[in-house]
């Protein structure tokens, strides 16, 4: 406001101004002051002196002479614009949250925000202003009438290595197969702390973002990943064991001679045991396990589900969650088909985040916990005002006999040779979980599916549980599970394991299979290896053989190192490995 400053004042400091705003915006000291005294000649009492500034710009300005008054005496207006910026971008921006706008115009907030949005968004302040030229306000004075208070901090249990990495392992599956829409998330099997969750669906110009929290609010035929539930159900009520001989011929068994089940290899599997023909994943199998079992009394079977708690919502904290469907034989439009269909996972409708949960339980030795998004609300400085702890939703989801069976069952569908996901096998640390394909809008012409994998890592002391499902893959491409979803499993697991410190110390049998170059004996080793491009493992491997203390951050391979490749090596010494 070029008008607000007294004349004696404004003297005192325009060429000072003038020099100053020179400096900074790179025109000559007398354009400067030209224009500074035009508009103290023609007053103007809305001189733009800058705008779309940073916080630290404004700073510097707002030291200037003149301006370092009082908007009184100097005559600066300044006009705040708060902006919301998303530091890692795209990466998980739906479960943090955002506003959209609603059909009939309001605003809406989805994600963490929207769930905590009362602890987030603080109190306003007030400041008065009056009204000037051109339409324009200016601030009365320079302090508010009342403070601004800001709102509470939200931390969330998601790891942003992990987030990264299923982020990025999950997007390259989806362009390559061409998919509608998948999701991803890694969850910590004692805690249920989730530490990455991944949403991607496919837009016009086909590229993929996070549109909708598929994971929380997407319901859907699960397919054969509900055979786990079959069998834990079987199990328990002692219908059948994990050496019960099943028919299932030749792959292939009618209801009402007309529909038909089928399983995906031709001319069936013949007999097998109850355990095999879940790790080989027949449809057959399991549907004579649980049709041949309960048809007489099929409330039995689903009481049993019920009883573990696969028909409840997990209560989470992100609003959009749907209840699961499992159909009762006390519902109105409950048929014969719904028995033997519900045995592989069709008839039934659950979330991905809800199946996730469930074998989670299985990891967690049958202790079924809450899948948690925040670890705190506090203020910086502040005791917390709310710390979320674990939630138990199921104490115990089965006995200790059905699990270790199940938990071998898991085991083998990844290690043995017939196992749908043996070609998900690492042989540096074991994979336990169970393929899924699930048929969507079959019709005589046209037939989608559902890709999915969920299990957990590594087998022997699970930490880690994750899912990831895919829809509607290009068929040419592939649409099984082990082909679509088990791929990125088995990456996001691999990155992960590679970077937990405990699994990565030294161990024999390691040596075996490292590089020639690493693993020569380390009395050869004089001189620290260049080690980028290598594996963590490999890396931790031959270091610690040195003598060396190990640090690791982030997830990958190895990028960079504290210790530069070349040094004399020193016995003791700690060297830290940038992983990307």
């Amino acid at each position: 406001d070029a008008v607000a400053p007294r004349k004696r004042v404004f003297d005192q400091h325009k060429n000072a101004l003038a020099e100053a705003l020179s400096q900074w915006s790179g025109s000559t000291v007398d354009q400067e002051l030209r224009k500074l005294e035009g508009a103290r000649a023609q007053k103007n009492r809305y001189l733009l002196i800058g705008k779309n500034l940073n916080f630290s710009t404004y700073t510097k300005i707002k030291n200037f002479p003149l301006f370092n008054l009082s908007s009184y005496k100097g005559g600066l207006i300044v006009e705040q614009d708060i902006q919301r910026e998303n530091p890692l971008g795209k990466v998980a921006e739906r479960t943090i949250g955002y506003e959209i706008q609603d059909t009939d115009g309001t605003f809406l907030r989805v994600g963490l925000e929207g769930a905590f949005s009362q602890y987030l968004r603080g109190e306003e302040g007030t400041r008065l202003k009056q009204k000037i030229a051109n339409g324009q306000w200016k601030p009365i004075n320079d302090s508010n009438e009342k403070e601004p208070s800001a709102g509470y901090d939200i931390y969330t249990t998601i790891d942003v290595n992990i987030q990264n990495v299923a982020h990025t392992a999950l997007l390259e599956q989806l362009e390559f197969f061409e998919a509608d829409h998948g999701t991803a998330v890694v969850m910590e099997v004692q805690t249920g702390d989730v530490k990455a969750i991944v949403n991607l669906g496919k837009t016009s110009k086909n590229t993929y973002f996070e549109k909708l929290n598929y994971a929380v609010g997407e319901s859907h035929e699960p397919g054969s990943t509900f055979k786990l539930m079959a069998m834990i159900a079987a199990l328990e009520d002692g219908v059948i064991n994990e050496g019960t001989p099943v028919a299932t011929g030749k792959g292939k068994i009618k209801f009402f001679g007309k529909y038909t089940v089928t399983d995906s290899k031709t001319g069936g599997f013949g007999t097998l045991t109850a355990a095999k023909a879940f790790e080989v994943s027949s449809n057959v199998g399991l549907v004579k396990m649980i049709h041949g079992n309960y048809k007489n009394n099929p409330k039995r079977f689903i009481d049993r589900l019920y009883n573990m708690g696969v028909d409840k919502s997990l209560g989470l904290s992100i609003i959009g969650e749907p209840e699961p469907k499992i159909p009762y034989p006390t519902d109105m439009d409950w048929d014969g088909l719904d028995l033997p269909w519900m045995a592989f996972g069709y008839g039934v409708s659950i979330t991905p985040l809800q199946t996730l949960a469930f074998y989670n339980a299985v990891a967690n030795n049958g202790e079924m916990v809450k899948p948690k998004f925040i670890k705190e609300i506090s203020k910086l400085g502040d005791t917390p005002k709310k710390v979320f702890h674990k939630e138990v939703l199921n104490p115990s989801i089965c006995s200790e006999e059905t699990l270790k069976k199940v938990q071998a069952m898991l085991f083998n569908v990844v290690d043995k040779k017939w196992g749908t996901a043996h070609r998900i096998k690492d042989e540096g640390f074991q994979i336990s979980g169970k393929t899924g394909t699930c048929q969507v809008d079959y019709t005589t012409d046209n037939v989608e599916y559902i890709s999915s994998f969920v299990g957990y890592f590594p087998s022997e002391a699970p930490k880690y549980s994750c899912i990831v499902v895919i829809h509607r893959p290009n068929k040419s491409k592939g649409y099984y599970g082990a082909t679509v979803a088990a791929p990125v499993f088995k990456k996001i697991a691999e990155n992960i394991y590679n970077s937990i410190p405990e699994q990565i110390s030294l161990k024999s049998a390691y040596l075996n299979d490292l590089k020639p170059e690493l693993a020569k004996p380390y009395e050869d080793f004089q001189l620290i290896p260049d080690l980028s491009g290598y594996t963590v493992r490999e890396a931790v491997v031959v270091l610690e053989r040195l003598g060396l203390n190990v640090a690791v951050k982030g997830l990958g391979r190895v990028k960079q190192q504290s210790i530069k490749p070349g040094t004399p090596i020193k016995a003791g010494q700690s060297i830290t490995l940038t992983l990307s």
